[in-house]
């Protein structure tokens, strides 16, 4: 079965379900989660949570990536 998130505005497709929580998303999208700031439905999730924060079908996801340099 196929699942949607909507992820910095765009929606994506997940075939054969959802990435079960936020963690495992972040590394199916290869981001280094301690580069980034999570927001989903609004709610900003610290990123101690990320391991227990349980994906739902539907949600908003903004990710906010820190990056380097001068």
């Amino acid at each position: 079965m196929n699942a949607i998130l909507k992820i910095n505005g765009q929606e994506k497709t997940f075939e054969g379900g959802l990435p079960e929580t936020l963690a495992v998303l972040l590394d199916n999208l290869h981001i280094d989660q301690a580069t980034v700031v999570a927001e989903i439905d609004g709610r900003i999730i610290e990123r101690k949570d990320f391991f227990r924060t349980v994906l739902a079908q539907g949600q908003a996801i903004e990710l906010i990536r820190f990056v380097g340099g001068g």
